[in-house]
C-alpha cells in the first residue's frame, strides 16, 4: 500500500507545483517567467525521485510504469494500481489549484499552439528522450541512486524549456489528465494520453538494442 501511497504524493506533488506555478505566473503575469515555471518542474520531479524512489521506484507517470513492465521489469498486474494512483495524485493536484485559482481557465493544462500532429510527434520524442535517461539511470524499476534526480530532474527541465511553449512538454498522462478533467478542457488530449506511452516503449525498444542488460530482464 505505501507504494501506492507514494505514487499519489509524488504525482500530485509535481503536478501541483508544476500546473501552480505556470497558474501563478499567468495570474502575476509573468512574474515567474517560463524559464522559473520550467526549472519548477525539473527541480519538483528530482525532490520527488530522491523522497519516494526507494519505496515505489518514483514513477510517477503511466508512460513509466507500462515502458517498465514492457521491459519486464515491473510486473503487469501492478500497473492499473499504479496508474490509478498516479491519475488520483494529478486530479487531486488540479482540484487545489482550481480551489486557489478558481478564475482560470486551463489550470496549467496541457493544450498545444502547433497543429496536433505535429504536438503528437513532439511529445512522443520527448517521452522518448526522458524514458532512455530513465531506464540508463534507474536500478531494476526504481529511480534510485545519486544521479537519477539529478539526471531525470535535468531531462524534464531541459524538455520544458524548450517545448512548453507549443505543446506544454507534458510527457505524462496523468499530468495532462489532471487539468484536464478539473478545467473541463479535453481539446487535443488524445495525444497526451498516446504519444507518452509510445515514446516510452520506442524508448525501451531501442535501449535493447544497444544496453540489452539494463532495458530487458531476458534479453
Amino acid at each position: 500500500m505505501r507504494r501506492y501511497i507514494s505514487e499519489f504524493i509524488g504525482t500530485f506533488s509535481l503536478v501541483f507545483c508544476g500546473t501552480g506555478a505556470m497558474v501563478i505566473n499567468d495570474f502575476s503575469e509573468g512574474t515567474i517567467t517560463h524559464v522559473g515555471v520550467a526549472i519548477t518542474w525539473g527541480l519538483i520531479v528530482m525532490a520527488m525521485i530522491y523522497a519516494f524512489g526507494e519505496i515505489s521506484g518514483a514513477h510517477f507517470n503511466p508512460a513509466v510504469t507500462i515502458a517498465f513492465a514492457y521491459a519486464k521489469k515491473f510486473p503487469w498486474q501492478d500497473v492499473p494500481k499504479y496508474v490509478l494512483a498516479q491519475s488520483g495524485g494529478a486530479i487531486a493536484a488540479s482540484a487545489i489549484v482550481l480551489f486557489l485559482f478558481p478564475t482560470n481557465e486551463t489550470l496549467g493544462g496541457t493544450i498545444p499552439s502547433i497543429p496536433p500532429l505535429k504536438a503528437f510527434v513532439l511529445e512522443l520524442l520527448l517521452t522518448y528522450f526522458l524514458m532512455v535517461v530513465i531506464i540508463n539511470v534507474s536500478t531494476g524499476s526504481k529511480e534510485i541512486g545519486t544521479m537519477a534526480g539529478i539526471a531525470i530532474g535535468g531531462v524534464v527541465l531541459l524538455e520544458a524549456m524548450f517545448a512548453g511553449p507549443v505543446t506544454k512538454a507534458s510527457m505524462n498522462p496523468a499530468r495532462s489528465l489532471g487539468p484536464a478533467l478539473v478545467s473541463g478542457n479535453w481539446e487535443h488530449q488524445w495525444l497526451y494520453f498516446i504519444a507518452p506511452i509510445l515514446g516510452a516503449l520506442l524508448a525501451v525498444l531501442s535501449c535493447k538494442l544497444v544496453k540489452a542488460d539494463n532495458c530487458c530482464t531476458d534479453c
